[in-house]
């Protein structure tokens, strides 16, 4: 079985781990990590592919309303990030994402190998079907075809943050999920979104950014009434 691991968290969390040791110390973490993470957490696999997000990405021209990731300026980052994006490419060989992020990457290649476990702690990658791995929780668990459809209807209308997408004013997961109890299709989960929002190039625009890509040229679009 094939392992697609989303990177990009395990260097921020090893860089700021490091941040007051020396670079080599920094590379040695990441090897530490990702040896026991392949060796111990993921022995059942067979091969191990690592993924990195590159520096460009459509969704900075795709967002209108608000500036995609524009809340990260200030963000810090680790003193040995750069070191260690270097270190994962080269040594690991890990995939580096381009005009995409990651976690497009590891859906693409998900889409191909449907028999992979998805290792990563991005809450968006819960869109795709199949095993999943939290390599912080430690726990494996499994997402369902219909599952991982409401999972992206969920965040059309919380949100993400993190990305400075904003989802509906007053919405969280837990009213989210009651909106979309009763719902059964991708069509009816839409559709009461659609409501919801009152606002539907909003609501367009909100899910071809929390879409990830199924294949290079993916886009989402909404469902078609039968």
């Amino acid at each position: 079985m094939l392992a697609l691991i989303d990177s990009d968290s395990l260097l921020y969390r090893v860089g700021f781990a490091s941040e007051e040791e020396p670079e080599g110390i920094a590379r040695a973490r990441l090897d530490e990590v990702l040896t026991a993470l392949i060796e111990d957490e993921l022995n059942e696999c067979t091969d191990h592919k690592f993924y990195i997000s590159g520096v460009t990405n459509f969704r900075f021209a795709l967002a209108k309303t608000y500036p995609y990731k524009g809340n990260r300026d200030n963000i810090k980052r680790p003193k040995h990030l750069a070191a260690l994006r270097e270190h994962i490419t080269n040594k690991w060989n890990a995939s580096v994402s381009c005009n995409k992020e990651a976690d497009d990457d590891v859906c693409i290649a998900a889409n191909l190998h449907p028999h992979c476990i998805i290792a990563a702690i991005d809450k968006d990658l819960d869109q795709i079907p199949g095993s999943h791995y939290n390599y912080v929780k430690k726990q494996f668990y499994n997402i369902g075809k219909f599952q991982g459809l409401k999972k992206f209807y969920l965040q059309i209308l919380t949100g993400d943050k993190i990305d400075n997408i904003i989802g509906l004013r007053g919405i969280g997961p837990v009213k989210a999920e009651k909106a979309l109890k009763e719902c059964y299709t991708e069509l009816q989960l839409y559709n009461v979104c659609k409501e919801m929002y009152n606002n539907i190039d909003r609501l367009h625009e909100n899910a071809q950014l929390l879409h990830l890509l199924r294949h290079e040229d993916d886009q989402w679009m909404p469902p078609k009434e039968k």
